[in-house]
């Protein structure tokens, strides 16, 4: 049987039955009963990209070792997997072992792919951020990265909806980046730096409340994260980096800056307060100047297409190019228009008239 990564398998699954293994992180194992009193246990499985659930029988090889183990386990999970209507992926018969020290290690390390994305995307937000013009947005923004830069790769940039995994925030942060700089583009009126600096500090607060463990793909939930939440502990870095930068050297020479820093600061703080666009959803302040609108946007823009992006992989389909909607978009998924591809040329008669 291949090795695949969870997400790789509920592809494979989605286009019919596929047999495969898995290299996972038991999240969590509950014993229940059906309503005819058969046992059973639902383990939540979880890698560096993915999670799914399985369930095992009690007439199951696996429902024995289910017994004895306990979440934070790191296994391998082996059978038959298919998409199942109202379970989604799912293995009838499934067996489960422990992962050898070898095999953990590698696990930890993550796909080649994510891991070879994510790195790629943390590149290009250092080189992105560094290269603003604006110098106390440039040192604060380096303060950060140098600072909080492990910690940052380890975060997801949610618990479920989307970039739910370890390192999402990375993903989610550098295309953001990349939307927010086209968007300055077409509207040159925008301050770029600070709406950059925006993208960078909006969800800095997920690296305390969605962080994941070095050693591990389970979120703990963080008391911090719960008693303030990462919008109030997303300003409290900011400003706390900023008193830093009021130490340096360089800080006599940027006060005559215009726009002068005090302002400088207020704006980025007004970002992160405003970036979820709705009081009810979270954010202290609505959105007040175009840059908290641009970023408010490019934030709900990139996590709509990562649910989307989800929910393709991973929902059922209830008819030849329609899926079910995936919690919180509002309808069933319907497939994309492909990409024009012109007609190939005839070729040139090469034979005289």
């Amino acid at each position: 049987m291949d090795l695949l990564p969870i997400l790789h398998l509920k592809r494979a699954a989605a286009d019919g039955r596929i047999e495969a293994r898995i290299h996972a992180q038991i999240e969590s194992l509950t014993r229940k009963d059906t309503r005819e009193g058969k046992p059973f246990y639902a383990a939540v499985l979880a890698d560096a990209g993915a999670k799914l659930t399985l369930r095992a029988w009690s007439d199951g090889p696996a429902f024995e070792f289910c017994e004895q183990a306990k979440a934070g386990a790191f296994v391998e999970v082996a059978g038959e997997f298919t998409m199942s209507p109202g379970f989604g992926l799912d293995s009838k018969r499934w067996t489960i072992r422990e992962l050898n020290p070898d095999e953990l290690a590698e696990l930890l390390d993550g796909p080649p792919d994510i891991r070879g994305k994510q790195a790629a995307d943390y590149a290009f937000l250092d080189q992105t951020v560094r290269g603003l013009a604006d110098p106390r947005l440039v040192a604060l923004c380096g303060l950060f990265l140098d600072d909080f830069g492990d910690r940052f790769r380890r975060a997801a940039a949610a618990r479920n909806n989307h970039h739910a995994r370890r390192g999402g925030l990375v993903e989610h942060v550098a295309q953001m980046m990349r939307s927010a700089l086209a968007i300055a583009s077409a509207y040159p009126a925008l301050n770029r730096d600070l709406l950059a600096a925006g993208v960078l500090f909006h969800d800095c607060g997920k690296l305390w409340e969605n962080q994941m463990p070095v050693d591990g793909f389970m979120m703990p939930f963080d008391e911090r994260g719960e008693l303030l939440g990462h919008i109030t502990i997303g300003i409290e870095v900011v400003n706390t980096l900023w008193r830093r930068l009021q130490q340096k050297p360089e800080w006599a020479g940027w006060l005559p800056l215009d726009p002068a820093c005090e302002d400088v600061r207020l704006h980025l703080l007004h970002l992160l307060a405003s970036h979820h666009g709705e009081l009810q959803f979270g954010s202290p302040v609505v959105p007040k100047t175009p840059e908290a609108w641009a970023l408010h946007y490019v934030d709900n823009l990139d996590a709509k297409m990562e649910m989307m992006s989800a929910g393709y992989a991973g929902s059922k389909h209830l008819a030849a190019r329609i899926q079910e909607k995936v919690w919180p978009l509002p309808g069933n998924l319907v497939e994309p228009l492909g990409h024009f591809h012109p007609a190939p040329s005839a070729p040139e008669s090469t034979t005289g008239a």
